[in-house]
């Protein structure tokens, strides 16, 4: 998300890729014919496309999402390179319905653009309801989220655990959570908003997106519980494939197992937390199609950090990826 480890928020342009990219070369092992075309717009300035690609391959560059079954949204952090005015311009025309992760100063132009807000910031994941004396601060953003989903007529806001405080049990831990939530969920159900609890992974120490030691909500079957305990239809789970897989692992049958409580999906490549291609383990199309299967009808955002050169690029394989 667009936090950093002490909780601050920071909008699209704050991070600086170039240390998530250092590095980088182009990743171009693809898991369809019909991808070649983003890899050699990647790979090179020409804008033919790749002669492995069937004669109907679309080139790269215009290519826009037409499943029809995915509504796709993008983190807007990951591709901080990119000037947001670009970024959102270019979401809309690869068929992009909506984009998260963004400084609110941007939504007129996102919804100008003719997409929505498909998730609204809060407190960040470093200074949760956890501990109590983080409950006041965690009530006010969460409620500010509330208004802003309102405002521009979006309906789900983020909210995260925190991180493990020394000394405390997991049950303590779990009460205090589900106490704070509870203060805020009227608000949120008078407001017809869902929070939604992202579960994340704490194994991975490499990065600072890529993983967060200590975080209390790192294992999902945790996060539903905690769901379950606040016990409204206004609080839903943050189902980050991602991190699914490198905490729980089993994430088509976690998907069907949490299917009522699944309000939101992001999508990285695993174990790198980069683009959906060969090279990370995920069965993207496979997920996707499960998430039609339960009937799933949320948002899909892509939170992949990029390591092509072109970042656009990258993003429009993994649109194509997950456009069943």
């Amino acid at each position: 998300m667009s936090q950093t480890t002490d909780g601050t928020v920071l909008a699209a342009g704050d991070l600086t890729r170039r240390a998530f990219c250092a590095g980088a070369g182009a990743a171009l092992a693809l898991p369809a014919l019909s991808l070649h075309a983003d890899a050699a717009a990647s790979a090179s300035a020409s804008t033919t496309v790749s002669t492995t690609a069937p004669a109907s391959a679309v080139p790269a560059e215009d290519y826009r999402a037409s499943g029809g079954r995915i509504r796709h949204s993008v983190m807007a952090w990951c591709f901080s390179e990119v000037p947001p005015e670009k970024l959102i311009q270019a979401s809309a025309r690869m068929g992009l319905v909506a984009m998260e992760g963004i400084g609110r100063e941007h939504y007129p132009a996102i919804r100008a653009a003719g997409m929505n807000i498909s998730l609204v910031g809060s407190h960040g994941f470093g200074k949760g309801p956890v501990s109590r004396s983080n409950h006041e601060s965690c009530i006010r953003l969460l409620r500010e989220g509330i208004d802003a989903a309102v405002q521009f007529g979006t309906d789900k806001v983020i909210t995260f655990t925190g991180m493990r405080e020394p000394g405390m049990t997991d049950e303590l831990a779990a009460r205090n959570c589900v106490e704070c939530w509870k203060q805020v969920i009227g608000y949120a159900e008078e407001k017809k908003v869902t929070l939604c609890l992202e579960h994340l992974n704490s194994r991975d120490d490499t990065h600072p997106m890529k993983g967060h030691p200590g975080y209390f909500g790192d294992d999902v079957e945790r996060c539903v519980d905690l769901i379950r305990r606040v016990d409204s239809p206004r609080m839903k789970l943050l189902f980050d494939i991602y991190h699914v897989q490198i905490m729980n692992g089993d994430v088509i049958r976690r998907i069907r197992r949490h299917k009522d409580v699944i309000a939101h999906i992001h999508t990285a490549g695993v174990p790198g937390r980069g683009e959906l291609d060969l090279d990370q383990e995920v069965n993207y199309p496979a997920v996707m199609r499960a998430l039609v299967d339960i009937g799933y009808k949320g948002y899909v955002a892509h939170e992949f950090i990029p390591t092509w050169p072109d970042k656009l690029a990258a993003l429009r394989h993994g649109v194509r990826v997950c456009d069943i």
